[in-house]
């Protein structure tokens, strides 16, 4: 007789699959599942607005409650950034204020494009994530993937586990788990950083998001696998590349490095042992509905002010265009359509991970590909995975930080765009 733990691994993880990366067809309309709910809520009237907006006032005051506005000088900036969220939701909702933010291609389109869906997607993603972090499935295929990661990007076997709880998760809970397991003492200064910059990139809701704003749903898994292949390679290079390849390999503590074991047995016993620790299902969808919302509220301010600076410095200033000159012959080399208008959106990715979405919207089909493909990979930016990187103990510098930015997206440039002609 089959026990419960090896069920629950089998079937709660086939469900979790199913939901992030199935295409159904509803109303003629192909997508995940995920996709198909957020659609169906997003058609319902005044709620996407109503719940939009509270999200975006309690992400904004809660750390002024919780007191969190005061831990670093970099925590104050964002405390004050999300404010002025709250500021311009109410402002774009109540269509009052200055013409520009109430500028179809601004303001309306940040809260109607940007915060509804990712508000509404980041707590009914982490609803179906309970699936496939919590029974097994993560420390299956982390296992299985052991081997390959130390010759590959000079990483313990265990940094499996957050770079797909970053792809399933988020950045934040991937670099929840490398600051936790590098203040352990079982990363050394070198893996954590390669960990932190390489691994965390936003999660497959976060790029379901992406890809529904470039309007390439209906290539979805396309985009997802690709997105994943361009950012574990590029992430190869980068960990040889200084500074990443000269910072030291000691420990924060005294530690005993894991022992590297990667067969199928053993990845189905780790599965088995997790699945008999995990919690009952409706208490893990609680907790990690409880996890998601609290994202959502950290993020949607962000978009608003952080967004709205970002677009109006890459419409109305030079400074991106400025910036665009590093990665313009790049593209132009890579035979991109509208190259300069390319390297102009990946130049705002340092802002915030959406903008070069939004720069191509209307840019040809593989424009609008490759750019959310690098979007994607080039991974940090200063609306949030930058700011939880300097939170953790991890000794990474926001000079390097900029300098393994610019190295990030250069090769994800080079070797996406010969990709996506070959695949798109």
């Amino acid at each position: 007789m089959i026990k419960k733990s090896t069920l629950r691994f089998i079937i709660y993880s086939a469900i979790g699959v199913f939901a992030f990366f199935i295409p159904i067809t509803i109303n003629g309309k192909s997508s995940i599942l995920l996709d198909h709910i957020v659609t169906y809520i997003r058609s319902l009237p005044i709620f996407p607005e109503i719940f939009g907006i509270a999200v975006v006032v309690i992400g904004g005051i809660y750390p002024w409650i919780s007191g969190s506005w005061k831990k670093s000088r970099t925590e104050i900036i964002f405390s004050a950034l999300k404010v002025l969220g709250i500021i311009l939701g109410f402002l774009i909702l109540l269509e009052i204020g200055p013409s520009i933010l109430l500028r179809e291609d601004i303001g309306p389109f940040l809260f109607e494009d940007l915060v509804i869906p990712v508000g509404l997607i980041v707590p009914i993603g982490s609803i179906f994530l309970s699936f496939i972090v919590d029974y097994g499935l993560l420390e299956f295929v982390g296992t299985l993937m052991r081997p390959v990661m130390r010759s590959l990007w000079k990483t313990p076997g265990r940094s499996a586990v957050d770079a797909i709880a970053s792809f399933v998760g988020s950045y934040s809970i991937a670099l929840l788990i490398t600051d936790r397991v590098f203040r352990d003492g079982k990363y050394t200064v070198k893996e954590a950083a390669i960990i932190a910059t390489g691994f965390s990139t936003v999660s497959a809701t976060f790029m379901i998001i992406v890809a529904q704003t470039l309007r390439i749903m209906d290539r979805w898994l396309l985009f997802f696998f690709v997105s994943v292949v361009v950012t574990f390679v590029v992430t190869a290079i980068t960990a040889r590349l200084p500074p990443l390849s000269r910072m030291p390999d000691t420990y924060a503590i005294e530690g005993k490095p894991e022992a590297e074991k990667g067969t199928l047995k053993e990845a189905f016993r780790r599965a088995i042992e997790a699945s008999e620790r995990a919690p009952e299902l409706v208490d893990g969808i609680a907790g990690n509905l409880k996890d998601g919302f609290k994202m959502a509220m950290s993020i949607l301010p962000t978009i608003l002010s952080i967004g709205l600076i970002g677009l109006l410095l890459a419409n109305f200033t030079p400074v991106f265009d400025a910036i665009a000159w590093i990665y313009y012959p790049f593209t132009l080399l890579a035979r991109i359509p509208e190259p300069f208008l390319a390297a102009k959106a990946l130049a705002t990715e340092i802002a915030e991970m959406f903008l070069p979405s939004l720069i191509v919207v209307d840019a040809p089909l593989l424009t609008r590909f490759f750019v959310g493909v690098v979007s994607i990979s080039q991974l940090l930016f200063f609306s949030a995975s930058i700011p939880c990187i300097l939170s953790t103990a991890i000794p990474v510098s926001i000079p390097q930080i900029l300098l393994i930015w610019v190295e990030r997206t250069i090769f994800s440039i080079l070797i996406a765009a010969p990709l996506i002609f070959l695949l798109l």
